[in-house]
């Protein structure tokens, strides 16, 4: 016997669970997602999400409403007959009436360690925080924003250098193969659902480009956390003058080593830029429209005086 399912997904975070489930044999009667939004430099060309073109290469149905808080929408949910509704980074509400809408309910997989980072960037939250580890929760959706109880989980490990990025395709992995367990848990009837802890919530709240800027007035291991937690995207940066003129410079790796000087003061030949107490050098960089150098290939190209400020 397999579960009639309805998934829920937008970005490339949610592909691998999609395809998971599909394979697995369930049977998907439709794909929600957010609706094709305008893509490239002139933002001229409506490009359906990563979610959309999976479901599409699968044969599924998508559905892209814009919001499902009309009683239209609402019932052609309900008319679907689904046994469960399958959640990963949606990010649209889920009014009652949706979570409601299904015989078992609405299971989300989330990237964090709840109640730890509830909300929308628990990836790179946890990675600015410095935390040592994170992973990946199934839960059974409620009213709250990841508040429901939790059904599975799996930890993993965040080391030092690990980035943003790294981090995310690893958990989307996690999450595919943990929500597969949980549908299939769901199905026998066996799936056990813990409710989270009241204590130790923090939000996760939506990067915002007004903090992407590198302050070099915080400690060094404070200031790799902010460029690992954001590369590749949107990518932590700073300005530098290049051939007379300030240019925004987006750094992507870093390491955390001895150093004393003026914050954004470069301090060598290696792209050693001194924080608040100690420093960071810069491992990987990328010019304004150009592509990602190491810092050796960067400054073949550039001169920098020790001394420079960033």
């Amino acid at each position: 016997m397999t579960l009639r399912l309805i998934f829920m997904g937008t970005p490339e975070f949610a592909v691998p669970t999609l395809r998971a489930i599909a394979d697995a044999g369930h049977e998907l009667l439709a794909v929600y997602t957010q609706p094709p939004r305008p893509a490239g430099r002139r933002g001229l060309e409506p490009t359906p999400s990563p979610v959309q073109r999976a479901a599409e290469r699968l044969g599924i149905a998508v559905r892209t409403p814009v919001s499902l808080k009309g009683e239209a929408e609402q019932q052609a949910f309900r008319d679907l007959r689904a046994d469960a509704a399958v959640v990963v980074a949606y990010g649209l509400l889920l009014p009652a009436a949706i979570l409601e809408g299904t015989r078992l309910g609405a299971f989300n997989g989330h990237a964090s360690l709840l109640p730890r980072w509830r909300g929308a960037a628990p990836i790179q939250r946890a990675i600015m925080a410095g935390d040592r580890e994170t992973g990946v929760m199934i839960m059974n959706m409620d009213a709250g924003l990841d508040t429901g109880p939790v059904a599975l989980a799996e930890r993993v490990a965040i080391d030092s250098a690990i980035t943003g990025g790294e981090l995310h395709d690893r958990l989307m992995q996690v999450g595919a193969r943990l929500m597969v367990e949980a549908m299939t848990g769901l199905e026998a009837g066996a799936l056990r659902l813990v409710p989270q802890s009241s204590e130790g919530a923090t939000y996760a709240r939506k990067i915002d480009k007004s903090e992407t800027r590198v302050d070099w007035r915080l400690p060094a291991e404070t200031v790799h956390n902010h460029i690992r937690a954001l590369s590749p995207f949107p990518g932590a940066w700073c300005e530098v003058a290049l051939a007379g003129k300030k240019e925004r410079l987006k750094i992507l790796r870093s390491v955390v080593v001895a150093g004393v000087g003026e914050p954004g003061a470069l301090l060598d030949d290696e792209l050693t830029v001194a924080c608040a107490t100690g420093a960071v050098r810069l491992l990987e960089v990328q010019r304004a429209g150009g592509k990602p150098l190491t810092s050796r290939d960067f400054l073949r190209g550039v001169k920098l005086a020790k001394g420079a400020r960033l």
